[in-house]
């Protein structure tokens, strides 16, 4: 990994930085759930969630097993538990003989009944291997992959197994036997370094426990080279527990980090090295930086050293994740009576808490540190985006206040960068919930201010997504500039824009055979969604011009061989029209096998195994939307953006803004009004009422006359404030409507004709007929 270098200190104005800096300090200590002390012990249950004492962990265990395999013959009496181990190895074994003579429906059969009988990982494990050994199930499950009718449950029991494994290795009390290996004879030594490096930080507790002991001196050399060895997953433990160490534990763990080499304990050993009181300590923290990255450099400081590891776990640099493909990862503190302490997160929002956590540590270090601040409130955006339904975290606890709490209290600036960040990456969902901070901040100077020369919420309003551009549009508008800037006519535009298409989808197909069954079935499934389909075509570039046109791009769907794919997503995602948007891959098995880990990263690429159920497909691309883009815009969501963008308008109309002129947004407005319905049309009329254009004052007008009872007259109302605002815009044929209706009309309807009448300040040769009762 490349020596992390210092980020350009950029700051912000002090009172910005100590405003959120002092709601940091608040929360700075994460909440935890209950943890999970080091002496702790889940026996053979899968940990660390399940992790409580061994003898409790040992008989729940038994008593769960007993209830899955229970079986009550018709008299109510219990089955035998023996006769039933018998009958699930007997499953076991008949699973693995059909799969070697390819009866693929036989083994399917077994396997599915294996599943059902939902044994602990560690039992079906032990089955495995006292059964007809693992080479044998290997050997079967090797082959059954290889089979499409097979593989799904195939599959499942080789990860059932594999849960097993790391469950029975990871157990504490499996931890502590391998450790008293680690005295042992050369072999029993051997078996204890390799299990223990299989459960890699799992076992960082006890053996932390064993290094900082002094009864056994061999034993702190055996656990100081394994921890060497152990690499990377020593690290984050080690450093968290360091200051918290006695002065020479800590000149240890120095030692220890510098044979390790690894750039992430850096910051860490800096820290160390300026706060610790004890010369021995400073000059072991000293060496081992000067091991680690070849100088000791006191140039750089230690809150921005923090800012940019947390930029690191920010990025989810496979080099700082240790159990990657795991639903889970490990959050580490250290409690001086219980030792080390682990709980387990989900492995979705693991890297967003880390970030939080180390930009928790910057900001201690220094309070005025802008890349800190936004990066904080970055990752929190992040975490709240990324968080499974219903997941309680225990790196961010219930008691915590949601994201946009700090982003606003913070200011503009700091959400600014947070915009800058979302764009780069082209990550919609965190531009959005920077753009919802900007629209309730923002204003004045605070509009550009931060960014040098870069003004993010300008590059915003050409995002690659509908929602971003609009919420840009939206953010700008509340602001109500003063100042003329650039593509301030963009803005009115794509306000007016959003009250008649923001709820318009738009899907582009790639296919190799543009005029297939397949590619029809998709077009038609995509239609079916209330897609509007640009033309299939086998590459981007003939398709270049619809693309162009296109309000934007929402999906693209290719079913294409497995190195077009990569040419089109690459291609897509170096388009500026199609960077942020969200690709759909279909691909035969062996392409897949061959993208799968290209993109597994990748949030605006989901791929999709050739053969794959519509429904299976279905959902592959509601996952996409949803995770890339926030899902399709609905009708609910089309709606609260019309309000929200009539409103903006009215208010830059009632204002009178000079920079925003609601003019630009006349034509979509016009366009709009016929088929508007409701409070719709009436918000749509009203800020057109301020318009003064012919075309703007005629559609209120012709509303209006299409109307009947307490709409017309509203309507007749609007057309009446035009006209007394910019005069009379209308054509002949309007005002020969009106003369009629005012004639004819009775009541509120007429008085409301007559008034709008007046406003237009008619020549008296149209008033005469009035006054007379008689139309010519």
């Amino acid at each position: 990994m490349p020596i992390l270098a210092a980020a350009p200190a950029t700051f912000l104005p002090s009172h910005t930085c100590t405003r959120l800096a002092s709601l940091l300090v608040l929360v700075g200590t994460m909440h935890s759930a209950p943890a999970m002390a080091m002496n702790d012990d889940p026996g053979e249950m899968d940990p660390p969630k399940k992790m409580a004492a061994e003898g409790k962990a040992q008989a729940d265990e038994k008593k769960m097993e007993a209830k899955k395999d229970e079986a009550k013959p018709a008299d109510g009496k219990k089955a035998d538990p023996r006769e039933e181990a018998a009958k699930t190895e007997a499953l076991l074994k008949d699973f693995i003989h059909y799969i070697l003579i390819d009866r693929a429906d036989a083994a399917t059969s077994m396997g599915q009944a294996l599943l059902d009988k939902n044994m602990a990982p560690a039992r079906f494990a032990r089955l495995v291997e006292t059964s007809d050994g693992y080479n044998r199930f290997s050997r079967a499950i090797s082959q059954a992959q290889r089979n499409r009718e097979i593989e799904p449950v195939a599959s499942k029991l080789l990860k059932l197994y594999e849960e097993g494994k790391l469950a029975s290795v990871r157990s504490p009390a499996q931890v502590g036997e391998n450790i008293k290996l680690l005295t042992g004879n050369q072999q029993q030594r051997l078996t204890g370094q390799d299990r223990l490096k299989r459960a890699k930080e799992y076992a960082m507790p006890q053996l932390l426990q064993a290094l900082v002991q002094k009864s056994d001196a061999r034993l702190s050399s055996e656990v100081r080279q394994l921890m060497v060895d152990m690499g990377r997953d020593s690290i984050i433990p080690l450093v968290t527990a360091l200051p918290d160490l006695d002065p020479v534990s800590q000149q240890v763990v120095c030692d220890i980090l510098g044979d390790i080499e690894y750039p992430t304990s850096v910051p860490f050993l800096h820290q160390l090295m300026t706060n610790s009181t004890s010369p021995e300590v400073q000059r072991s923290a000293e060496e081992a930086i000067r091991r680690i990255v070849g100088v000791v450099n006191t140039n750089v400081s230690i809150s921005n050293r923090f800012a940019d590891l947390a930029e690191n776990f920010y990025s989810e640099s496979p080099s700082l994740t240790s159990f990657t493909g795991e639903p889970n990862q490990l959050w580490w503190s250290y409690d001086p009576g219980a030792g080390l302490v682990m709980q387990a997160v989900d492995s979705s929002v693991w890297h967003e808490a880390m970030a939080m956590r180390l930009c928790e540590t910057a900001l201690k270090e220094d309070a005025s540190n802008a890349h800190a601040i936004s990066l904080w409130i970055a990752s929190n955006f992040s975490r709240e985006i990324d968080t499974p339904k219903d997941y309680e975290n225990p790196a961010y606890g219930n008691d915590r206040r949601e994201a946009m709490y700090y982003a606003v209290a913070a200011g503009p600036i700091p959400a600014q960068r947070v915009l800058a960040r979302g764009i780069d990456g082209n990550d919609t969902p965190l531009s959005r919930k920077a753009l919802a901070a900007l629209e309730q901040t923002a204003g004045g100077a605070t509009l550009w201010a931060g960014q040098g020369d870069r003004r993010p919420l300008l590059e915003a309003l050409r995002y690659p997504n509908r929602r971003v551009q609009y919420e840009a549009a939206l953010a700008l508008g509340a602001a109500g500039p003063k100042e003329a800037f650039e593509s301030s006519d963009q803005v009115v535009r794509i306000l007016g824009s959003a009250v008649r298409d923001a709820s318009a989808r738009y899907a582009l197909v790639i296919a190799a055979q543009t005029s297939s069954e397949k590619a029809a079935g998709i077009a038609d499934a995509l239609r079916a969604q209330g897609y509007t389909l640009l033309p299939i075509a086998p590459r981007l570039a003939d398709v270049a011009q619809p693309i162009a046109e296109a309000p934007g791009v929402d999906i693209i769907v290719s079913d294409l061989p497995s190195t077009a794919t990569a040419e089109l997503i690459a291609e897509a995602q170096s388009n500026a029209k199609l960077r942020a948007t969200p690709i759909l891959a279909l691909l035969s098995a062996e392409g897949y096998a061959q993208q799968a880990s290209k993109y597994a990263r990748d949030s605006r690429v989901r791929l999709v195994r050739e053969g794959a159920s519509s429904q299976d497909v279905a959902e592959a691309a509601r996952q996409l939307l949803e995770v890339a883009i926030g899902g399709p815009v609905s009708a609910e969501e089309a709606e609260a953006y019309r309000t929200r963008c009539l409103s903006v308008l009215r208010d830059l109309a009632v204002s009178g803004n000079g920079v925003l002129n609601v003019q630009d947004a006349a034509d979509p407005l016009v366009a709009t009004l016929p088929s508007a319905k409701g409070e719709l049309k009436m918000q749509i009329a009203e800020v057109l009422s301020f318009v003064g254009t012919k075309p703007a004052q005629g559609a209120v007008m012709e509303a209006a006359m299409a109307a009947r009872g307490e709409e017309r007259i509203a309507l007749l109302s609007k057309v009446t404030a035009s006209a007394r605002r910019v005069g009379n815009q209308l054509e002949q044929r309007h005002i020969d409507s009106l003369k009629r209706l005012a004639t004819t009309a009775t009541g509120n309807e007429a008085t409301a004709a007559a008034a709008l009448m007046g406003a237009l300040n008619l020549p008296n040769s149209e008033l005469v007929p009035l006054i007379l009762g008689a139309m010519k």
